[in-house]
């Protein structure tokens, strides 16, 4: 009886890790091909691994892109055959326990060097979509300094303008 219920909890614990890897596997693979649209200015392929709400934070403080914002501030580029080119060189992913939201970092090579890049993605209708994501320039600690003396300035000038809006 003892043996029998050890197989049962171990045949259970196996299609758990299984299960959990292969939705792993999926949302690498969904990342990977996202990021490969861009690189190839595949519009359609692009967008359409994200949600139809979906949001992209980029790397300048004002770019805060609703979906269709960011269709249209990137379609020019597309169009001219010249998105951009990330590709993951470190990702991990974590799953929620029902497994239809995930989350991920990933550090990126990118024409602006080392990148961070991180989400939430949302099952829907079965599919793995990006519903949001965020881009930030990775700058060693030991440079902060210099980084924060160079864009002292207009950061100065756009909190201003920000808290003036409340």
């Amino acid at each position: 009886m003892k043996v029998r219920l050890f197989s049962i909890v171990l045949m259970l614990w196996n299609v758990v890790l299984f299960s959990q890897k292969s939705d792993k596997e999926t949302i690498n693979s969904v990342l990977d091909a996202w990021h490969n649209a861009a690189a190839e200015a595949d519009f359609d392929a692009y967008f359409d691994k994200m949600t139809q709400n979906g949001v992209f934070l980029g790397t300048d403080a004002t770019e805060n892109w609703q979906n269709q914002e960011f269709r249209n501030y990137s379609k020019p580029f597309f169009d001219g055959g010249k998105a951009w080119s990330f590709s993951a060189v470190e990702r991990n992913i974590y799953l929620n326990e029902e497994k239809n939201f995930a989350w991920f970092d990933e550090l990126l090579d990118t024409q602006m060097e080392l990148c961070r890049g991180s989400g939430v993605l949302q099952k829907v209708n079965g599919e793995w979509k990006i519903a949001h994501y965020v881009l930030s320039i990775a700058v060693p600690n030991e440079n902060v300094s210099a980084l924060v003396a160079l864009k002292k300035d207009s950061d100065s000038l756009l909190i201003k303008k920000l808290k003036e809006q409340d």
